[in-house]
């Protein structure tokens, strides 16, 4: 049997607090297990035993160079269910300072924001399939600014995204 979804990612901090104290005031993470420079947590509405381990490496630690000059990962993806959770959750990044970006892909509507080590991440909602129109599928070759309120007014506020349309 193939692979089926990523279950869960692993980052090098500089302190392993710090991290914590972001990702659960900015996307609403859980700690569920915790040890003296690590911690492991789980997203909201996750079954998985943890979706993101965090682990300290120490203050001096220098910048990731992937994509500059090395190799390396370029940022991970997570999924909200509405718009209206997109749009609350861009408020809450841009009052944390880390918004970098907000793109709208056509099927995929994606906020960009950097952790407080400068690794970034994306948050996006993506259109459901039963709204996957002939004219959303053409837009996909080209990336427009998101424009939330214009995106809710098409395909209203509390519908349920995608989650789940690449299983």
């Amino acid at each position: 049997m193939p692979v089926q979804r990523l279950n869960h990612a692993v980052l090098y901090v500089r302190d392993v607090d710090r991290s914590v104290a972001f990702y659960q005031e900015a996307l609403g993470f859980r700690v569920v297990m915790g040890m003296p420079g690590a911690a492991f947590l789980q997203a909201e509405g996750s079954s998985n035993d943890h979706d993101l381990g965090l682990f300290q490496i120490g203050p001096d630690a220098a910048a990731s160079g992937a994509g500059r000059t090395s190799v390396g990962l370029y940022h991970l993806a997570w999924e909200v269910d509405t718009l209206s959770e997109l749009e609350r959750v861009a408020a809450k990044l841009t009052e944390l300072g880390a918004l970098v970006g907000a793109s709208d892909h056509s099927t995929t509507k994606a906020l960009y924001a950097k952790d407080p080590d400068g690794l970034e991440f994306e948050v996006s909602w993506l259109v459901p399939l039963s709204l996957l129109s002939e004219d959303v599928i053409k837009a996909k070759t080209s990336i427009r600014p998101l424009d939330i309120a214009r995106e809710k007014a098409r395909f209203g506020a509390e519908t349920r995204g995608g989650v789940g349309v690449s299983v």
